[in-house]
């Protein structure tokens, strides 16, 4: 086989469905987030980020960069190795007793990331706890589906956010076995969130438990930034609340929060922690100063929605359309994956605007989009210069528009 050919040949299919993914040279720029340097070649052009899930800002908070820069003086740059291999530092610590107190849990354990603590934890869970079935949402992120199928336990899909056919599979399965429903809270690419009372409601008639993805939540919703099940009262009902320190918290790793058995259980017997490198401890304490901030301070909170809901409404007046959903996420809507790139390509060029488009197989095909994320460090004037553009480009690509009264 000529593998140098087939590797070409996929890579050419992929362009030419417009779906190939090129990344952008960036350079955020300290203290001026959303704003950065792209780089192409010998050109630097300052453009705006309007699609990072940076969604406050916080990588760039002073209290963030001064925690990381005092562990850096303290510790040095790296762990030094495993959790169990002198990579637990004090900062590891502190930072795990922090996650506990913010979802009033007994025990949280952090991993290295989102991706990592979804796979590891869930992939330990549903393994090791015999006969466990597992029924995961139908568009659960692909870090939890991995983690299930790396588990070899039995899964069950149900529809989408629909308590009437997880109900109905529930019932179908065998009572004394043990069972595991994973969901999300707000799903990243078309910004709804799940019925988790009504989930839990059912967990506790079958004797379930509740894996729960916060990871587009956390920091972002709840009065201590908690994420919804905290906004909703309900953090009490679910076993695990996994998240992530790489979005609103603005740093980078992933973790579990749930009872003190449960997250020894996940750390004695879960390869995706006992075998890899821990997170420096700069990232810990970054991670750490960015969650008691936004535990104590909901001044980004308020101004995130407010210019979410700001972005919406010059979208409605214009005709754009986009999915409307209760969160932070705006899914416009464009619908064919050359003209998604075309969009965000010329965004780019000509306006100095980064929004990466979506195309399959994150989304499915017909419904490629640009995926918005406002955030509270966006000015009034970013504001209006990314309407005008979207404006310009609706016009010039004849996009479809939603007339007024369907809005």
């Amino acid at each position: 086989m000529d593998y140098q050919a087939f590797f070409r040949q996929r890579l050419t299919d992929l362009k030419d469905e417009g779906n190939y993914r090129v990344f952008i040279d960036l350079q955020r720029k300290r203290g001026g987030f959303p704003a950065a340097v792209r780089t192409q070649g010998s050109d630097r052009d300052d453009v705006t980020i309007w699609c990072s899930n940076d969604y406050l800002g916080m990588g760039q908070h002073p209290k963030v960069i001064a925690a990381m820069h005092g562990a850096l003086d303290r510790c040095g740059a790296g762990a030094g190795g495993t959790r169990n291999i002198s990579g637990t530092t004090h900062d590891h610590i502190l930072l795990e007793q922090e996650l506990a107190d913010l979802h009033q849990k007994e025990s949280a354990l952090v991993f290295t990331s989102g991706y990592v603590s979804n796979w590891a934890a869930l992939g330990t869970l549903a393994s090791r706890i015999p006969g466990c079935i597992v029924f995961s949402d139908s568009l659960n992120h692909a870090s939890m589906i991995e983690g299930i199928r790396h588990s070899r336990a039995d899964k069950v899909i149900w529809k989408h956010n629909d308590l009437q056919d997880l109900e109905a599979k529930l019932a179908a399965a065998d009572p004394d076995r043990p069972k595991l429903i994973a969901f999300e809270s707000v799903y990243s690419m078309d910004g709804d969130i799940a019925p988790i009372a009504g989930i839990c409601d059912l967990a506790d008639r079958f004797g379930a438990m509740t894996y729960l993805d916060e990871v587009h939540a956390v920091g972002l919703y709840g009065p201590r930034g908690g994420g919804i099940a905290e906004r909703e009262g309900l953090m009490d009902r679910l076993t695990v609340i996994e998240g992530t320190l790489g979005k609103a918290f603005g740093v980078v790793g992933g973790y579990i929060a749930a009872s003190e058995e449960l997250c020894d259980f996940v750390r004695s017997f879960a390869s995706g922690f006992i075998f890899t490198t821990a997170l420096p401890p700069a990232v810990a304490a970054g991670a750490a100063a960015s969650i008691r901030h936004l535990k104590d301070n909901t001044g980004e909170r308020i101004a995130h929605q407010e210019i979410v809901a700001d972005v919406r409404r010059r979208l409605d007046d214009l005709g754009i359309p986009h999915v409307p959903n209760p969160s932070h996420i705006i899914p416009v809507i464009v619908g064919d994956p050359v003209k998604c790139k075309f969009l965000s390509d010329t965004l780019l060029d000509e306006f100095g605007i980064y929004i990466q488009p979506i195309n399959y197989p994150t989304v499915p095909k017909g419904t490629e989009r640009l995926r918005i994320t406002p955030s509270p460090v966006h000015t009034p004037e970013d504001v209006d210069r990314l309407v005008a553009a979207l404006q310009c480009l609706w016009g010039r690509c004849q996009l479809a528009r939603v007339p007024m009264a369907a809005q």
